[in-house]
């Protein structure tokens, strides 16, 4: 709150920050894109990259070492003014649920930011499976990212969680960059070129330490 000439309280517009969560395992220029996206679209003030620890919905999957993907992503939004990396997820012990992680960012700066957590459309899809996803549409609103022309329903959210919940996703127009972390990876094994893929200096990371070869 603040106060105005005459001494009445007007109520001060909160922030709006954007979250990316994910194993960003690599990051690429697909997550880029959908992030300043929905940072131009819903007039985000930044747009916070969170890597997961260990990531929940990959269990037996190797990935890539929590240090090495935080550091990828460091590099990747370096030279984005509105883009931070945030290793809050690397200084907790188990597994790495975006239900905590909200948590505690609303328990900090909930009085004076709403955040928005960002997600591809196919993500938005399979939200029911996630950890406490009804007490985590109470902590935040969602983004989904669209490419024109794609279907996406959102029938099963309505169902299982209601109105409430639909209403607190907004659908986000996002170029087509038909990108993902797997074919990067694959790409690699097979010594195949990630050039225009991924930042260059991710590029240069990855060969420099010899990630997914």
């Amino acid at each position: 709150m603040s106060h105005g000439k005459r001494g009445e309280v007007v109520a001060q517009e909160k922030k709006r920050v954007g979250i990316m969560g994910g194993t960003f395992d690599p990051i690429h220029l697909g997550h880029l894109v959908i992030a300043e996206a929905a940072r131009e679209e819903l007039a985000l003030s930044e747009v916070i990259f969170i890597p997961a620890a260990q990531p929940p919905h990959k269990p037996g999957r190797k990935v890539a070492a929590a240090a090495h993907r935080l550091r990828l992503v460091q590099l990747a939004v370096e030279g984005n003014p509105f883009f931070r990396a945030l290793d809050v997820e690397m200084r907790r012990e188990g597994p790495s649920y975006s239900y905590d992680t909200l948590r505690d960012l609303v328990e900090t700066h909930g009085e004076s930011v709403d955040f928005y957590f960002i997600v591809g459309g196919d993500e938005i899809s399979a939200i029911l499976t996630w950890h406490r996803v009804a007490e985590l549409f109470s902590l935040c609103r969602f983004v989904a990212a669209r490419r024109k022309g794609a279907s996406l329903s959102l029938d099963e959210v309505r169902t299982h969680l209601g109105e409430e919940a639909l209403s607190r996703i907004r659908l986000v127009q996002t170029p087509e960059l038909e990108i993902s972390s797997t074919d990067i990876r694959r790409r690699l094994q097979g010594g195949r070129s990630i050039r225009y893929l991924v930042p260059e200096k991710v590029e240069a990371y990855i060969y420099k330490e010899g990630l997914y070869s």
